[in-house]
């Protein structure tokens, strides 16, 4: 691409692409899954680098500035870093038509074609092949575990699901996790999974390759772990088996195991985010004001405000829980593997946390309630999927899985039952706020736990 091979613009002219970009940028992103500035209008980018990773590839870090708008847990930053991977050509071969940006107008990509290149086989193989030589590239910094050999040659497709950022495998081995929203740190998708290989955790897959930024500092921009082929993801088979009748209890027994397994190896790993720390006043203080928050936002919660507060407002008096640690964040029957049989193959996956949280706070030391919350919140969702509603099938799912957490634990999250409530209100109200800004048809399922809480208190 000769067009494409000069544009290699200095930190003091890296506003000249934005005039061929920047349009089409402004219509692009807000159409994507994992842009999270939907609901706020964008007021500016800004390019923070720019590196021509190969030949027709270009690799972007975008600055989207917003107008500040209100939300439940506070107002958003005013805007965002985004990680591009964008390819340029004169022509568009007829495969790639689905991933067009659109023609650049004006500018030094003046005349030429712009696209996703995350969709382009051949950019997905050159960008396998940066992983497997580390180096760097302009800012970027291509890293690699030298104990794990990444063959040449696997054939890339891009995987076709609803998530936070773009996923690519290749060839059944590998799978890179492309990290669209960038913030400064590591991020907890390379951090734990590897601090988790160092202890011999085989619940989580281990980082083989990764990449990282200097802009922002020390940013990860993506990791490399390997595929596991023929895998079923919780909800898949939580949902198969509701369509079988088959009660699940086994598979949720053996997923308790292998959360237990997972926290237990979190705790050794990161020995010094473990503190004593329990549900104190500031815990039930946040959980408060997030409710608040999602009151103002979604007015059908304003008939159980009183019964949900009622759930933090005397965190003293609550049954002593496990000490803060290091926790996944965000678990739930899409977040689980299974490898085959009964469930014994469970693998823990995509540590990130939840994406519109600081992350700081994805990566603080949390009660591992937090993520035995989300997953008995997950069998509640699956349970609901199907008319007639099925309950039942999922209380015996989530007994079940606390049997098999406290068979590994030592201890048992049905004993703390305050706690367990709190943290399942505040997922709950979690759920309600996300389904009514995205999935407006799925209220119903976490309106039916929020009125249980309320309600019922569990």
């Amino acid at each position: 691409m000769p067009k494409t091979a000069s544009l290699r613009p200095s930190r003091t002219d890296l506003a000249r692409p934005l005039t061929s970009l920047g349009g089409l940028l402004r219509e692009w992103l807000p159409q994507q899954r994992w842009f999270a500035g939907k609901d706020r209008p964008v007021t500016d980018l800004g390019l923070l680098s720019m590196t021509e990773l190969f030949p027709g590839c270009l690799h972007l870090l975008v600055r989207t500035g917003h107008t500040p708008v209100p939300a439940p847990g506070g107002t958003p930053p005013p805007g965002d870093c985004y990680q591009l991977l964008l390819g340029v050509r004169d022509r568009m071969s007829p495969h790639l038509r689905r991933a067009l940006l659109g023609r650049a107008e004006e500018g030094p990509l003046a005349g030429l074609l712009v696209y996703d290149a995350l969709q382009d086989p051949r950019a997905a193989e050159l960008l396998l092949e940066r992983l497997r030589r580390p180096g760097t590239a302009g800012p970027l910094r291509f890293e690699a575990d030298p104990g794990v050999t990444v063959p040449a040659g696997l054939a890339p497709r891009l995987l076709d699901v609803e998530q936070s950022n773009s996923s690519l495998v290749y060839g059944d081995s590998f799978i890179l996790k492309v990290l669209r929203r960038v913030q400064p740190g590591v991020h907890p998708d390379l951090e734990v999974p590897a601090a988790l290989a160092r202890q011999g955790c085989a619940r989580v897959p281990a980082p083989a390759a990764w990449f990282r930024t200097d802009l922002p500092q020390d940013a990860t921009l993506g990791v490399l772990q390997p595929f596991l082929p023929g895998a079923s993801d919780g909800w898949t088979l939580a949902l198969r088996a509701l369509a079988s009748g088959h009660p699940f209890t086994d598979e949720a027994h053996e997923l308790g195991r292998a959360t237990a397994d997972v926290h237990l190896a979190l705790a050794t790993a990161f020995p010094g985010d473990t503190r004593s720390m329990r549900h104190d006043t500031r815990t039930a203080a946040a959980m408060a004001e997030r409710l608040d928050a999602a009151v103002r936002h979604v007015p059908a919660l304003r008939p159980y405000a009183r019964g949900l507060r009622a759930a933090f407002d005397t965190p003293a008096g609550f049954d002593a829980g496990p000490d803060a640690q290091r926790v996944h964040g965000d678990l739930h029957l899409g977040q689980v593997l299974c490898t085959g049989g009964t469930g014994g193959g469970w693998f823990v996956i995509d540590f990130e946390g939840e994406p519109s949280r600081p992350l700081s706070e994805r990566r603080s030391a949390q009660s591992p309630v937090r993520d035995i919350a989300g997953m008995l919140r997950s069998f509640d969702y699956a349970a609901r999927t199907r008319r007639p509603w099925r309950p039942e099938w999922a209380l015996r799912c989530r007994d079940a899985y606390c049997a098999g957490y406290a068979a590994r634990a030592g201890w048992d999250p049905r004993r703390i039952p305050g706690l367990l409530r709190a943290y399942e209100t505040d997922r709950a109200v979690y759920e309600v706020v996300y389904e009514a800004r995205h999935r407006p048809d799925w209220l119903p399922v976490p309106m039916a736990a929020i009125e249980r809480l309320a309600v019922r208190g569990g």
